[in-house]
């Protein structure tokens, strides 16, 4: 018996299967291709998504021949795809959610800034998914709107998976999109008239552990039940068991997401974070402050694609262990500007500090050191938020395995981090979220029990050098955000 968790992610779509003890039984994963069209625009194919996703669990079922109990998807949040409700076609690629090309459409919106933030708990941000939807509507003039649908990627997934039976969505995903109440927990009609997005449009909102119909695009699990459905982030802070308030992880992934569960109470940041839906032991909405960094991994990817300086992801730890220091380099990756707690869209890419002697192993150095830098002014706005100083942070995603770049995330932080067994708690969490909905597990405390730390990072930087290497971030960030 095993539990499918479809983990649809930004570069890449990762089909999980896991059995009863949480354990991983296969995994297969697909690449997606990056399209950069124009400057500052990101897309992708929905249809090579829907490939991935086919193509990953055939690999899958046709490697483990074990009967799959129920379905769990977690999704890239964000994303905006549409497409026609009778041809099944997307109507444009999908507007991935790094995309800036809609950052001049959301400065007409200014003035109901204060209102749409108030409702959704979001900054107005090109970011997120309304923007990305009136682009669509704008320039496909050809398509009818009273045909077509709008989903993120979960809700496009399970249309394709139910061949076309179910158009839903959970709450993680549809407070995501600016046009989602996240108080009243309902599509904003107010917020709809604004963005001008017919409400025909959007999808039912279910909750992340509900019934999303069953398989019937995919033979080999023809009839399996699809029971949860839950953003990125929500997911993993789900499989990382921080079901408490003042619990926080920080996901290493394309972008790194720091999200703190703070109950039932829902606080609107004063620091430039965003307050969302997220998942409690029951299965029910809670509240969340979440600090999104738009390059995490993704800075490292571009080390290797565009700079070609190594070969693979997995070198760039022994390259910066090779040097003392970064030598006085700062590389802030504001490739699609920069995210939370500073939202400047037009920002772009810096490298500050660079010398004759500065060589590639000092680069690689400053970009894996700008993601734990990036993090830690999340980090410190979340606390000032707060007023909760947490003792430790859970980590995942795969950058999380650099164990340069832990060590020194703790060295910033001055807590610990804690490195789970298994860094995929994205797709641990739909698991986790699928299996208490088929009855796989009674409880999350059940879950618990099963949530096991692989090693532990404790700080050991003098407060002094810590202060120092800040404080020439905080330089270089100036440097970058500068007119």
């Amino acid at each position: 018996m095993a539990i499918l968790a479809i983990d649809q992610g930004t570069t890449g779509t990762t089909c999980m299967l896991y059995d009863e003890r949480g354990a991983v039984i296969g995994r297969a994963y697909r690449e997606l291709t990056q399209n950069y069209p124009s400057e500052g625009w990101v897309e992708h194919d929905p249809e090579e998504i829907w490939q991935s996703v086919v193509s990953g669990i055939s690999e899958l079922t046709a490697r483990h021949a074990v009967p799959v109990l129920a379905v769990g998807i977690t999704n890239q949040r964000e994303t905006a795809i549409v497409w026609d409700r009778t041809t099944g076609r997307p109507v444009y690629n999908a507007i991935v959610w790094q995309c800036r090309r809609t950052s001049a459409l959301c400065r007409q919106y200014e003035p109901a800034e204060d209102r749409i933030t108030e409702k959704t708990g979001l900054p107005l941000d090109a970011y997120f998914s309304a923007t990305k939807i009136r682009w669509i509507l704008e320039n496909t003039p050809a398509a009818d709107p009273g045909n077509l649908l709008f989903g993120t990627v979960d809700s496009w997934l399970v249309w394709k998976l139910t061949g076309g039976r179910v158009h839903a969505t959970d709450f993680t995903n549809a407070s995501r999109t600016l046009l989602y109440n996240i108080r009243e927990k309902r599509w904003d009609r107010e917020l709809l008239r604004l963005f001008a997005v017919p409400e025909s449009l959007l999808p039912e909102v279910r909750q992340p552990m509900d019934d999303y119909g069953t398989v019937s695009a995919i033979e080999p699990l023809r009839g399996v039940p699809i029971t949860a459905v839950a953003g990125d982030q929500q997911a993993a802070l789900f499989g990382q068991c921080c079901f408490d308030p003042g619990s926080v992880k920080n996901t290493y992934g394309t972008g790194c997401f720091m999200v703190m569960n703070t109950g039932t109470t829902c606080i609107r940041s004063r620091n430039g974070l965003l307050s969302t839906l997220a998942i409690d032991a029951s299965g029910r909405p809670c509240y969340a402050l979440e600090g999104s960094v738009f390059i995490g991994g993704a800075v490292i990817q571009w080390l290797r694609d565009g700079l070609q300086l190594f070969g693979h992801a997995g070198e760039s730890e022994a390259m910066a262990q090779a040097v003392q220091s970064s030598a006085g380099v700062y590389l802030v990756p504001a490739f699609v500007g920069l995210g939370a707690p500073h939202w400047q869209m037009d920002a772009r890419g810096t490298i500050v500090g660079l010398t004759r002697g500065v060589n590639r192993n000092h680069l690689v150095r400053a970009a894996l050191e700008s993601i734990a830098y990036q993090s830690h002014d999340v980090f410190a706005a979340m606390t000032a938020d707060t007023g909760i100083s947490p003792a430790s942070m859970t980590v995942d995603g795969g950058a999380a395995a650099n164990g340069f770049l832990m060590q020194f995330q703790a060295d910033l932080l001055g807590i610990p981090v804690l490195r789970p067994v298994n860094i995929e708690s994205t797709s641990l969490g739909a698991a986790c979220l699928a299996g208490l909905q088929a009855g796989v597990w009674s409880s999350a405390g059940e879950l618990k029990s099963l949530h096991a730390i692989e090693r532990e990072y404790r700080p050991s930087m003098e407060p002094e050098q810590r202060d120092r290497l800040l404080a020439g971030w905080q330089k270089a960030l100036r440097q970058t955000l500068a007119p």
